[in-house]
């Protein structure tokens, strides 16, 4: 496979509006090149007895059921606040908005 050119990575940091030196492209294109290379051969790994997973683990949620138990009831849970209104906890408006 042909590696990238000090061309393509002119041609991409003039996409990307990056200006690079003389320097950086040869730096960038080596770098380029061996970034593609690693690509590659993570491709050439992957086999079709390999299932695609999203992790190397199999994972499960842990969930328990959601049970109604008892609790405070409006009333209650509001007792203490120091404003509230239609049921809810009264704060002070923050944002300006209606």
């Amino acid at each position: 496979m042909p590696g990238i050119t000090r061309e393509e990575v002119s041609h991409l940091a003039r996409l990307a509006r990056l200006e690079l030196k003389d320097e950086e492209l040869d730096h960038f294109a080596g770098q380029l090149d061996d970034i593609i290379g690693a690509v590659a051969r993570v491709s050439e790994v992957a086999d079709q007895d390999v299932p695609p997973t999203s992790h190397p683990l199999p994972l499960t949620n842990v969930m328990r059921a959601d049970v109604v138990r008892p609790s405070l009831t409006p009333q209650e849970a509001l007792s203490g606040a120091p404003a509230q209104e239609q049921q809810r906890f009264k704060v002070p408006q923050i944002l300006g908005e209606e």
